[in-house]
């Protein structure tokens, strides 16, 4: 499973493409592939954008280029579209009405159908990705200005999104109607700033203020903020997999801080699935909250037996598989002296196709631990997802295939649980019903068919 985007931008401060850098450093965990960042001032539009991490793609130079007024940031990895440096974004468009940046988190389900339809209008479109969908139906000459324009392009789009767009005068804030991706404001000195997690608000010293609502647009000019609710609403479908893995623990995601919800999610593991153990060791560090839960409900010793290589970028969001099995063997490393002669539970986020779990197993075996348990804070993924994440063909999630105990004796440990879908729901933040738990019940808000979205399909 694979991530998808990041999202900074800033309104009217004079250190905005410097804030915007820093906040895009703190979203580095959801996007790897490429960086950029787009600013305007005195009518103007300028970007910087390449592929590789922030670090590596932004010097002081650029910084000071870019200048101050308003930003819009983006960190990428590709849901739909190749890995390539025409798909980075944000995208710089220049038309009829003038110029916009556009930086997209998601995935639209219908945008091959809204694609071959533009393209038949004579369209020209310069990548592959979905988000560009969105500024075609943006350039249509339809309305005169750019709010009508965009509330009529959404209106046509259906999926998950999350964006933030700049124009020479203004920046946009957007979620789809259905909140599939969080996005949040802040303030900072009189500027408003908008990121995908608060982890990023914090960072630049930022006030969190408030989510922006499902099908919500908020427009930020000046120190004002001004928004409108234009699309029906619909029903909620939160990604669950923002509590389980995505955010950051430091993160306030759909109102609710992050490390809290794994802790509760990890404290009904252990009510599910009990073992007799002598410590509890989590896979950091997505699993860290979740074990600390399972231990203080266990009544188990938690242990520090895993060490992350901090170094070696996320192993879920690499791109290519070579590079990810490599990430692999190097990323995470036992401490024999932990394991040696210990019953150990090891509490991890998720298992996708299992090899990582496998090879992890197989490790702590080595480093001398007798029984070793693994305990899963989430439900087995049993189908892909269509909106922003990009999982494996369903073919290659082994729980589509596999019940979890053969699973168990396929990675080789003594025993394997999952937290329930119940369980999963009744611990998240309430109401339960209003996440999106398609990739463990097949179950989709939404789902293509000949090109006509249907409500609520069920997959078979």
């Amino acid at each position: 499973m694979r991530e998808a985007c990041g999202l900074f931008g800033v309104s009217g401060h004079k250190k905005a493409a410097k804030l915007t850098y820093l906040g895009l450093f703190s979203l580095q965990h959801r996007g790897q592939e490429s960086a950029g960042i787009a600013t305007a001032r005195d009518g103007r539009i300028r970007i910087k954008k390449n592929m590789g991490l922030v670090q590596n793609v932004f010097q002081p130079a650029h910084l000071n280029r870019l200048g101050a007024g308003m930003s819009v940031g983006h960190v990428r990895y590709s849901t739909t579209g190749s890995s390539e440096l025409s798909n980075a974004q944000p995208f710089l468009v220049r038309y009829s009405r003038g110029t916009i940046a556009v930086a997209h988190n998601g995935n639209l389900v219908n945008a091959a159908a809204l694609r071959d339809k533009l393209e038949g209008l004579g369209a020209i479109f310069q990548t592959t990705m979905d988000s560009e969908v969105i500024v075609h139906l943006l350039a249509k000459p339809t309305y005169p200005d750019v709010e009508h324009s965009l509330v009529n392009s959404l209106e046509q789009v259906e999926g998950s999104y999350a964006l933030a767009l700049l124009t020479p005068d203004e920046l946009i804030g957007v979620r789809d109607p259905r909140g599939f991706k969080p996005l949040s404001i802040g303030t900072y000195e009189g500027a408003y700033v908008l990121a995908s997690e608060t982890c990023a608000l914090d960072l630049v010293g930022a006030d969190y203020v408030r989510d922006v609502e499902p099908g919500e647009i908020v427009f930020l000019r000046d120190g004002d903020l001004r928004s409108i609710k234009p699309f029906e609403p619909k029903a909620p479908a939160h990604c669950i997999f923002e509590y389980i893995y995505f955010a950051r623990p430091d993160s306030r995601v759909f109102g609710h801080n992050v490390h809290n919800v794994r802790k509760a999610f990890g404290r009904q593991l252990a009510r599910e699935h009990p073992i007799d153990a002598d410590l509890v060791v989590a896979v950091p560090d997505s699993g860290n909250s979740a074990a600390l839960g399972y231990a203080e409900e266990s009544g188990i010793p938690f242990e520090m037996g895993l060490v992350r290589n901090h170094y070696i970028g996320r192993t879920f969001i690499d791109p290519l598989s070579a590079q990810r099995d490599a990430m692999v063997r190097i990323k995470i490393n036992p401490i024999r002296e932990v394991f040696e002669g210990k019953r150990v539970v090891v509490v991890d986020d998720s298992i996708v196709r299992s090899t990582t779990s496998r090879q992890r197993v197989k490790a702590i075996r080595e480093a001398g631990a007798t029984e070793i348990h693994m305990r899963i804070s989430a439900p087995p993924i049993t189908h892909s997802c269509y909106y922003g994440i990009d999982t494996p063909t369903r073919k290659e999630l082994i729980a589509s295939t596999k019940t979890p105990e053969e699973i168990g004796r396929h990675i080789g440990a003594d025993s394997l649980g999952y937290l329930s879908v119940d369980g999963m729901l009744e611990s998240a933040p309430h109401p339960g019903d209003r996440y999106c738990i398609a990739c463990f019940t097949g179950k989709y808000a939404t789902q293509i068919d000949n090109g006509v979205v249907k409500e609520c399909f069920e997959c078979t």
